[in-house]
């Protein structure tokens, strides 16, 4: 038996619509959805993207790069992309304001 007293589960879409709901009523919009963001699936393979970065680096040449750039300022990092989690955010946002019950995590 669930919490509502019903035998029968319910849909993981509606579970999730309530809990949205009941986050943004107790903790509000900007900590909810920095609360989903850190579940959200990342993209691409890190792995290879890791390979290509470093490739022939030692952890010394790294340290260097990490510790002359601190210096500099920091680099201009590249953009996600479509799917990046600040757009996915926006699109939450804009969801739950307009009242919608099926928000896509």
């Amino acid at each position: 038996m669930n919490v509502r007293g019903s035998k029968e589960p319910r849909p993981l879409a509606q579970i999730t619509a309530e809990a949205m709901k009941i986050l943004y009523r107790e903790i509000g919009i900007v900590d909810t959805l920095r609360f989903i963001n850190q579940y959200t699936a990342g993209y691409g393979d890190y792995t290879a993207q890791r390979e290509e970065l470093f490739a022939g680096m030692t952890l010394d040449n790294i340290v260097s790069e990490i510790k002359e750039s601190g210096t500099r300022g920091r680099k201009k990092r590249e953009t996600r992309g479509p799917a990046s989690g600040r757009r996915k955010s926006h699109t939450c946002f804009q969801q739950l304001r307009q009242g919608q019950t099926d928000i896509a995590l």
